[in-house]
């Protein structure tokens, strides 16, 4: 029997009793969930336990934000010891708010996303539980163990007037919970943006504009195509040859330490056996060395351009090759200048005022078809891609659609595993229906649950753990100009596919043969999507249930302990790691995070919740204690390990918020389909006008509310922010949490003479949630934002001098020095000698700040990286 077979006697079996979803007589729906739940559990609490006792011992992995060198001191995260649980006394005392000005936006977002999506699923679990666990247990069906608190166990119609009502209450709630909060997203982008430390920011008034005619680059035509705002401008041309070199000049740099550090160890070495030899007691020096023996340590290898050959000096090799890359670079900085781009060049354009920005990104430049098109606000140096930014108008197109069409077929293929996957889910099924899979029936009770419980969201998790990674690649590849553009995009497209592959896919085809066959009937038939939600969506609940147990216990435990980044370390700390450099790269380099893959996966997991939050309520229970260990793990992260190396600047939160109305609007859809393959009719009635609210509701709050979470109101925007005037009156009204003149709410309970304390504690927390007009205004938020200990109105962050300003947003190509060769002090002094030859030679060189140890490896000023020759303080345009 093959897979479109079985498929369909699956769908068939599942929906012979007259209500959709009710599973046959001994359900494994507990014995899964256990299964799943205690070995999952003992993985975590032995996760958490290791994190524990080896947490002091590698706190360059688990807490380098405390202490981090490369971390501005007033940005590193409080830790007042270094006993084994100081870190919980410190993850209490912070407010989620530290992350906003000793991090980024994005990272304050993300946590505050994390707590909605559990508090609309701990308010569901409230609502719906007490009023539709009774109701299903009591629906006349003959479901056993969790099945029998599902829909799936309702036989009387009268019993689903409480699942529409509960749909209107419960749902009603999720809409007014998001536009609640994108109205104070508005009010908080807002005050932050104006907010002294980010608008005094160079990045905050510039403006990337990609395919740039000749003219728009030349700065005597800056004005007349930018207007009179614009201020400075940084021309992008092709420079990937220039590019090329640098990048070969800096390997070749680095294989020059390489070297130098072979040297050194083999001299200490050869010093070392020499000293014990002549067994006498003067300090041996290098340069006291015999030159037979210097000349047998130096590394040597074969010139594959001599035909006899010949070994030659790597050392000296090496300092001749960088010598000739040095000069071809700087002949060509020399000789680079703007031709005619036929529209492959940028333009980096400083402005005036922030509003002055913004005015031109909404303008139109030119009547150049396509030309000064698209554009970009508030772009930071570090984000371009450069090589992305010199691409032709026409190409760019191509590209752009071509990376969309790859990313589609991605999905599509992805749908074949995720379908074996939903198989597998269920089991039971599957032995009742293939002959050939009898066999499964004679297993134990825990291996079955093991098999459906455990094995099917492991598989899951791990198919969908590198999606993101293929998709950002897609998306540089083909063209993306900077790495935020590219994070969104890979935020859109990730969110598709979870919402595809990680649920309709495993919930609503169960098989991947059915796949295509359901998608074209869908299309042929809208109408029958609400029925194939009703057939299938039951009798996947109990997958969910497992799946938010492993990721809420082994997955966030895992993010936690961390341990292949500890393992990856050590293992190249003590096998690859020989140079300071490398030892210096290694330990400082701080975890990232991609927006544009937590996002979608944890809008995800809501989007379940809230889509069976009416159908099988039991799940938002299990999503809510799931994403309160993921809140945990990753506040824990965002305030000791992670360093964002992308801010969307708010609007991945955004887009995350906008996708949650996807579990609604499939929740409405497999009601529908319930309650009219039960033939309900005041219940249909009711679903159905749910959904064209629904309809209506996304579509008022897209139009109004798109506007404003793209751009500054002209009326604040061209005001100068706080600009120096701070001691000015902030408030008209109100500010978050505390109204001057009290709202409607609060007027209500001053009549009602509610008591202070029950005000403080209730009535104020239900004014500031119901009228966020009120309490997330732009003033309010701005209040909010100052009001904090952490709040640093400090210029010193803002200030440019004139060499930043002037390479600011040029290519790094054009600007890179050759890199200092750093090496590591040694006792015979190797490395003096190495250093004086390569200045010697015209390269700067230096060996402070690293040294080699008794035993020969590298250490470096770990504590002191002011010493370090390599670093410097990075500028925050």
């Amino acid at each position: 029997m093959d897979l479109s077979t079985s498929s369909h006697i699956f769908l068939r079996s599942n929906s012979s009793s007259g209500m959709p979803g009710v599973k046959p007589k001994g359900s494994a729906s507990l014995a899964a969930v256990i299964s799943a739940f205690i070995p999952t559990w003992v993985t975590g609490l032995l996760f958490v336990a290791i994190f524990v006792l080896i947490r002091n011992r590698h706190r360059n992995i688990y807490a380098p934000r405390t202490f981090m060198g490369t971390i501005p001191e007033k940005h590193r995260t409080p830790s007042a010891s270094l006993s084994y649980f100081d870190w919980l006394r410190t993850m209490r005392k912070l407010p989620d708010k530290f992350l906003l000005y000793n991090q980024s936006l994005d990272s304050f977002l993300y946590i505050r996303f994390l707590r909605t999506i559990i508090f609309i699923c701990m308010v569901g679990c409230c609502l719906t539980w007490p009023v539709l666990f009774p109701v299903n247990a009591t629906g006349g069906g003959s479901s056993t163990e969790l099945d029998r608190i599902g829909i799936g166990n309702v036989k009387k119609r009268n019993h689903l007037y409480a699942h529409a009502i509960m749909a209107w209450v419960f749902l009603g709630f999720v809409m007014f919970t998001i536009a609640r909060e994108r109205l104070w997203l508005i009010g908080l982008r807002q005050a932050w943006t104006l907010s002294k430390p980010n608008f005094n920011r160079l990045s905050s008034r510039t403006v990337l504009f990609l395919s740039a005619p000749k003219d728009a680059l030349e700065e005597s035509n800056m004005h007349r195509f930018f207007g009179d705002g614009a201020v400075r401008m940084w021309p992008v041309i092709k420079t990937e040859v220039l590019g090329v070199l640098v990048s070969e000049r800096n390997s070749l740099v680095e294989k020059l330490e390489d070297a130098e550090m072979s040297l050194i160890r083999k001299a200490n070495l050869k010093g070392t056996r020499k000293k014990i030899l002549s067994q006498n007691g003067d300090d041996l020096r290098y340069d006291n060395l015999p030159d037979t023996v210097k000349k047998s340590i130096r590394p040597r290898h074969k010139s594959l351009v001599s035909s006899a050959a010949k070994e030659i000096d790597t050392i000296e090799w090496l300092r001749e090759q960088i010598k000739k890359k040095e000069a071809k670079i700087d002949e060509m900085r020399r000789e680079h200048e703007i031709k005619d781009t036929h529209g492959a060049a940028a333009v980096f354009v400083e402005f005036r005022t922030h509003a002055d920005a913004q005015r031109a990104t909404l303008q139109v430049t030119t009547s150049n078809l396509l030309a000064l098109f698209p554009k970009y606000s508030d772009v930071s140096p570090r984000e371009a891609i450069w090589d992305n930014l010199t691409i032709p108008r026409a190409r760019r197109l191509s590209e752009e659609g071509t990376a969309v069409g790859i990313v589609i077929a991605t999905i599509v293929f992805w749908s074949i595993p995720s379908g074996f996957v939903g198989l597998i889910s269920n089991i039971s099924y599957l032995a009742e229906n293939f002959e050939w899979l009898k066999f499964l029936k004679n297993l134990p009770d825990p291996v079955v649950g093991l098999l459906s419980g455990l094995v099917p969201p492991l598989v899951t998790s791990l198919l969908t753990k590198y999606v993101p990674n293929i998709f950002r690649y897609i998306f540089k590849t083909f063209g993306s100009p900077t790495t935020t553009v590219t994070e969104l995009k890979v935020q859109k497209w990730y969110y598709v596919f979870q919402v595809t592959q990680v649920f309709l896919v495993t919930a609503v085809f169960s098989g991947a043969a059915t796949v295509l066959s359901q998608l074209v009937k869908s299309v042929e038939d809208p109408i029958s999507v609400p029925e194939l939600l009703a057939r299938q969506l039951p009798k996947s609940s109990n997958y969910y249930l497992t799946y938010f147990i492993i990721q809420g216990t082994t997955s966030a435990a895992d993010n936690i302990l961390n341990y292949t980044s500890v393992l990856q370390y050590l293992f190249c700390d003590y096998f690859f790691d020989k140079t300071p450099r490398q030892k210096f790269n290694r330990y400082t380099s701080m975890r990232s995070i991609a927006w544009g893959k937590v996002f979608p996966k944890f809008a995800n997991f809501a989007i379940i919740a809230i889509a069976y939050s009416c159908i099988a309520p039991l799940v938002l229970g299990f999503a809510a204690a799931g994403l309160s260990l993921y809140y945990l793990s990753y506040r824990y992260n965002l305030l000791y390990v992670i360093q964002p190396k992308i801010d969307t600047r708010g609007q991945a939160y955004t887009l995350a918020l906008q996708h949650l109305l996807t579990g609604v609007y499939i929740a409405e859809l497999a009601l529908i389909g319930i309650f009219g393959l039960s033939r309900a009719t005041g219940p249909s009635v009711l679903a159905i006008l749910l959904f064209l609210v629904t309809v209506l509701y996304n579509s008022l709050m897209n139009k109004y509310l798109d506007p404003l979470e793209k751009f500054l109101p002209t009326d604040i925007s061209s005001s100068s922010g706080e600009e120096g005037d701070e001691t000015t009156p902030l408030l008209s009204n109100a500010e978050e949490g505390h109204a001057q003149v009290p709202s409607r709410i609060q007027r209500l309970g001053q009549h009602a003479h509610v008591p202070p304390q029950v005000a403080q504690h209730v009535v104020d927390p239900l004014a500031r949630f119901f009228e966020p007009h009120i309490f997330a205004s732009y003033e309010a938020m701005k209040k909010w934002i100052q009001d904090c200990d952490f709040y640093d109105a400090g210029d010193d962050a803002t200030a440019y001098s004139a060499e930043d300003l002037r390479k600011a947003y040029l290519n790094p190509a054009l600007t890179s020095p050759t890199p200092v060769v750093w090496l590591a002090s040694d006792r015979m002094g190797a490395s003096k000698s190495e250093v004086e030859e390569n200045e010697h030679s015209g390269l700067k060189a230096s060996d402070q700040g690293a040294w080699l140890d008794e035993k020969g490896r590298v250490k470096w000023s770990v504590e002191n990286i002011e010493k370090v020759p390599i670093w410097k303080p990075a500028v925050e345009y």
